[in-house]
C-alpha cells in the first residue's frame, strides 16, 4: 500500500458521497473523496444569487419522520401546514369550492395508481383515471412536475414504492446549506474528476487528469445520467446486468428558477403559498411557483419533464421566456412587472449531472436494488438516490445509500483489508 492511498476512495462529494464518507471515519477507516465539480453538495446547492439562501436543487426534506437528515436540521417550516393552494383556470383562479373538488379528484386518482395490480409492471398512465375536469392537470402534476417525467415514462410498481408522504420541510438555511455543512472536515478533494476506475485487481485504480489513487475499494455515486454517458470508464467494463440497471434508472428533468421581486406588489399571495396552472385544451402544460419563502423578496418554480428538456436545449433564456409567459398567463402585466433578476438551473445540460433525479422504466424498479449490489468481491459498489429502492429521487435517499454501501464494505465477509 502506498503511503497516501486510502482504504476507500469515493467518487462524488453529494449526498450520497459525504454520507460514505462520514460513515468510513467514523469506523475507523481512511477516505479520501473526489469530486469533479468546484463546489461540493451535488444536485444540493444553495446561493445568495437572489439576495438571499437559494436551493438550486433540492429543496424540500420529504417525509421528514423518517428523513435521516431531519436530525441534523435547524430553523425550518413544515411546508404541508401551509393552506394557501391556488390553481388557475384560464381566467380565474379556482374558488374553495372548486379546490375541494379537486383535491378530491387528487384523492382518487392516488388510489386507483396504489390500488392497480402491480404484475405486470407497466407504465403509470396506463392505470391512472382518464378524462374529468382534472385528471389530465393532476397527470401532469404527479409526473412532470413531481417526478419530473411523465407517467408514461415511469414504472407503476416503482412509483407506488417510492411515493412519499409528509412532513415535508423547508429548511431556512438551504438543503444546499446543510448538506454542506455536514461536509466540513471531510477528506475532500475538489476538481478532481475521475475518468477511469479500475477494479480488476486486488486493488482498486483510480485514474484523472490529476493523477492516480488505490484503494481497497471505491464507491462511486455519480448519477446514473454520467454513468449511462459514459463519464467513467471501467475496467473491465461493467457486468450487463449492471448497465441494464443503469439504463433502466434514467435521470427526468425539473428545472427550478427563481426571480427576485421587484416592487411591494405581492399579487395577494403569503409567503410560501403555491400556483398553478390547470391542463386543457389551451394549456397543453404548466409550470409551478411558490411565493416569497421565509418572507424573501423570491419566487421560484419548476418546469419538468419532456417540456423541461426541451428548454434546456433552447438554453436558459428560453426557460426563463417561458417562465415569465406562465407567470403573466394567471397574473398579467400587474405579475410581468414583479418578475426581476432570474437564475436558471443547468442540472439537464451539465455534463456532471445530465438531469435531476431518477426514476425507474416500467419492468426497472428492481434495477434499484441490482445497481446497489458489490463487484469484484465488493472491491466495486454504487451508491445515490437511484441505488434507494424507498426514497429514490430524494437527498435522504441518497444519504442513506451511500451508508448502506459503507455498511456492506465493513461487513466481515468483505472487510476493507491492506491487500497489496
Amino acid at each position: 500500500m502506498r503511503p497516501n492511498d486510502p482504504d476507500v476512495v469515493v467518487i462524488g462529494a453529494g449526498c450520497a458521497g459525504i454520507a460514505a464518507a462520514r460513515a468510513l471515519i467514523a469506523a475507523g477507516k481512511s477516505c479520501v473523496v473526489l469530486e469533479a465539480d468546484s463546489r461540493i453538495g451535488g444536485r444540493a446547492q444553495t446561493s445568495d444569487v437572489l439576495g438571499a439562501p437559494f436551493d438550486h436543487g433540492a429543496t424540500w426534506l420529504h417525509q421528514a419522520d423518517e428523513n435521516p437528515l431531519t436530525r441534523f436540521l435547524g430553523a425550518h417550516i413544515d411546508h404541508d401546514t401551509v393552506r394557501g393552494r391556488h390553481l388557475h383556470l384560464g381566467d380565474r383562479f379556482a374558488t374553495r369550492a372548486e379546490m375541494a373538488e379537486y383535491d378530491r379528484a387528487c384523492d382518487a386518482f392516488e388510489t386507483a395508481i396504489a390500488q392497480a395490480p402491480s404484475d405486470p409492471d407497466r407504465a403509470v398512465s396506463e392505470v391512472a383515471p382518464q378524462g374529468g375536469r382534472w385528471n389530465e392537470t393532476i397527470a401532469h402534476w404527479l409526473g412532470a412536475q413531481i417526478n419530473a417525467a411523465e407517467l408514461s415514462r415511469i414504472s407503476l410498481r416503482d412509483y407506488v414504492a417510492v411515493d412519499l408522504e409528509g412532513p415535508n420541510l423547508l429548511p431556512r438555511e438551504g438543503v444546499g446549506a446543510l448538506v454542506a455543512r455536514l461536509a466540513e472536515g471531510l477528506p475532500i478533494r475538489l476538481d478532481h474528476a475521475v475518468t477511469r476506475v479500475n477494479w480488476d485487481c486486488p486493488r482498486v485504480t483510480v485514474e484523472g487528469d490529476w493523477g492516480s489513487l488505490r484503494a481497497g475499494a471505491v464507491v462511486v455515486t455519480v448519477s446514473t445520467g454520467v454513468l449511462a454517458a459514459g463519464g467513467i470508464r471501467f475496467k473491465p467494463a461493467l457486468p450487463t446486468g449492471t448497465m441494464e440497471a443503469i439504463h433502466g434508472l434514467p435521470l427526468g428533468l425539473l428545472t427550478k428558477y427563481g426571480f427576485r421581486t421587484l416592487g411591494a406588489d405581492q399579487l395577494g399571495m403569503q409567503p410560501f403559498h403555491s400556483a398553478r396552472r390547470l391542463i386543457g385544451p389551451d394549456t397543453t402544460t404548466s409550470m409551478s411557483w411558490i411565493f416569497r419563502p421565509f418572507e424573501r423578496d423570491q419566487i421560484f418554480g419548476f418546469v419538468g419533464g419532456s417540456r423541461a428538456w426541451e428548454l434546456a436545449k433552447e438554453g436558459a433564456a428560453a426557460t426563463e421566456a417561458a417562465a415569465r409567459a406562465d407567470f403573466a398567463a394567471m397574473f398579467g402585466a400587474r405579475g410581468a412587472k414583479l418578475l426581476g433578476q432570474a437564475v436558471i438551473t443547468d442540472w439537464g445540460t451539465n455534463p456532471l449531472f445530465r438531469g435531476s433525479y431518477s426514476h425507474a422504466r416500467p419492468g426497472h424498479h428492481e434495477s434499484r436494488a441490482r445497481l446497489s449490489l458489490p463487484l469484484g468481491g465488493g472491491r466495486l459498489r454504487f451508491a445515490g438516490e437511484a441505488c434507494h429502492s424507498r426514497f429514490a429521487g430524494t437527498v435522504a435517499g441518497a444519504w442513506l445509500s451511500g451508508e448502506a454501501a459503507v455498511r456492506g464494505l465493513l461487513d466481515k465477509r468483505r472487510a476493507v483489508t491492506d491487500a497489496p
